[in-house]
């Protein structure tokens, strides 16, 4: 295989790491910011509340930890086949990947401690890290993404570029902002259809009834910021992929209408692939590319390991990508059934 061929295929494959990171890490976030918005029982009642609570977080409970390898992987993919994006990119972007590595962090410290206390107050306070720690990331990586495809300010020579703007203020322009509020929407949307496909009961008509609601911001948001990222950068396919995702969230807010739960989520699970992949279409081939005039972007060709690097990795990937997918979809078959609050039972102080 040629050392370019080996290259686009090492861009291909962490694209479609990432798309998988959003499609199944995306509804876990939603999840997460959820927990204090549907999972209140709406007559006031303490035990159902914390009953819906519960029931929401262990419809991710198999699942969330394993969703995370898909960005680890994405992000150790990046390193080995592309170290100077990797370097390129972490540099400018340290203060926003450091809060969410934090938030993750408090996530998974939030999903594995709540269970541990009987009091009110410590299930509240680890409810508060799970929705904190879902919600920036949701946010940020919208913004990241906004500004790694249409351009940040670098300077010297490539592949030895340095990021030149300002830690927080440079990235959070109104593209970037757009592509935050976009990514927080849909995975809100996203992770309301996941417990609306998972639940049955007042819980299930509570989702979809927010997950409508949500779409709707989305599409909005979605249209602005692809549109305007495609007018930057875009390419005919680019176009076509944003198109698609569009139609795929249109369709799944009019399965909510007619509670048609699985067709409602594959809509918004197909339609952040669409949306990934359109980003990385517009992307290509650079994979930094530079907002300065006349300034040299970071390419696929200039950024790359050597090509026995790559060779190595292609024959790691052959052989362990396969055995993670049936793995994954292993545990999603496993974990199928509905649940209801009536399989939570009571907290043990109440």
């Amino acid at each position: 295989m040629s050392y370019e061929l080996l290259q686009n295929l090492w861009f291909l494959l962490i694209a479609v790491l990432w798309i998988g990171y959003f499609c199944l890490e995306g509804f876990d976030m939603g999840v997460g910011m959820l927990i204090g918005l549907i999972g209140k029982d709406k007559n006031g009642d303490p035990q159902e509340t914390e009953r819906r609570k519960r029931l929401m977080l262990t419809t991710i409970g198999p699942h969330w930890d394993g969703n995370e390898v898909w960005l680890l992987t994405a992000g150790g993919a990046t390193f080995a086949a592309f170290p100077h994006w990797y370097a390129t990119l972490f540099a400018g972007f340290y203060l926003p990947l450091l809060l969410i590595l934090v938030a993750l962090i408090l996530r998974a410290m939030g999903l594995e401690y709540r269970g541990k206390g009987d009091s009110d107050t410590w299930r509240r306070n680890w409810d508060i890290a799970i929705m904190v720690g879902s919600f920036l990331p949701a946010l940020l990586w919208g913004v990241a993404f906004a500004n790694i495809v249409n351009g940040v300010p670098m300077t010297g020579s490539a592949p030895a570029l340095e990021y030149a703007g300002t830690p927080v203020l440079s990235l959070l322009n109104p593209l970037g902002l757009i592509g935050g509020l976009t990514t927080l929407f849909l995975f809100l949307t996203h992770g309301a259809l996941f417990v609306a496909l998972k639940t049955d009961g007042q819980i299930r008509h509570d989702a979809r009834a927010f997950a409508l609601k949500a779409g709707l911001v989305t599409a909005v948001c979605a249209v602005i910021f692809l549109g305007w990222t495609n007018v930057n950068t875009g390419t005919a396919l680019s176009w076509a992929l944003t198109v698609l995702a569009a139609v795929c969230l249109l369709a799944a807010l009019a399965a909510v209408k007619v509670a048609r739960d699985g067709w409602a989520f594959t809509g918004t699970f197909v339609c952040t692939a669409l949306a990934v992949a359109s980003l990385f279409v517009a992307l290509f081939p650079d994979v930094m590319p530079n907002s300065i005039a006349g300034g040299q972007p970071l390419t696929i060709a200039n950024a790359s390991s050597s090509q026995y690097t790559l060779q190595i990795m292609t024959g790691a990937a052959v052989v362990f990508v396969p055995i993670v997918l049936g793995y994954q979809i292993w545990t999603y078959w496993v974990f199928r059934r509905r649940l209801t609050t009536r399989h939570i039972p009571a907290a043990a102080h109440y």
